[in-house]
């Protein structure tokens, strides 16, 4: 998705590639996301932007029986919660098999385009879903996107390829339906 983030900013700004990623990077660090500093220094419409940058193929993506068993197995409710559009999810969602593996699916479109890591944004999401924090997991591929959660009372679990040590993450993997599955056991 860099790619259409940088084309966005290019079209908008009229920045050369670079000077462009450079600006969307800058506010993805300052504002949160890309989006948020967007509308705060371009007052562009963030509909317009999501379905812009989201406008991309998705076929790539497999479904991954393991991952479908393991969130299966797991208790209580299930949400996705995405500085993405809930459209977008859905997509990446149904494309890995995963539609009706979750009880909800919100993007920052529900958190009136708050971005996580923002405390506000977290709170809509949550109050929205009648979710108590102190209940639940968090995962995320962002570590900075689980100290907020963190603060709240949840779990944290980061998932990537590279450890974070952070002191708000409780845990790590890389392999998501493997970690889902010792949960369980």
């Amino acid at each position: 998705m860099d790619v259409r983030f940088k084309a966005y900013v290019m079209r908008l700004t009229g920045l050369d590639a670079d000077k462009a990623l450079d600006l969307c990077h800058a506010y993805w660090v300052s504002h949160g996301s890309t989006l948020a500093g967007l509308m705060e220094h371009h007052d562009i419409d963030p509909h317009h932007f999501l379905a812009d940058v989201h406008d991309i193929d998705v076929s790539h993506l497999c479904i991954d029986p393991a991952l479908q068993r393991a969130i299966a197995t797991l208790p209580g409710r299930k949400i996705v919660y995405t500085n993405g559009s809930q459209t977008h999810a859905k997509r990446v969602l149904a494309a890995r098999g995963l539609t009706r593996a979750f009880d909800a699916v919100y993007g920052v479109e529900h958190a009136d385009f708050k971005p996580k890591p923002t405390h506000d944004a977290f709170t809509r999401v949550f109050t929205k879903d009648g979710l108590r924090p102190e209940t639940g997991a968090m995962f995320e591929d962002e570590p900075r996107n689980l100290a907020v959660p963190h603060a709240l009372g949840m779990r944290t679990v980061h998932v990537h390829a590279t450890p974070d040590t952070s002191d708000h993450i409780h845990h790590h993997t890389d392999d998501l339906a493997d970690f889902l599955s010792q949960v369980v056991r």
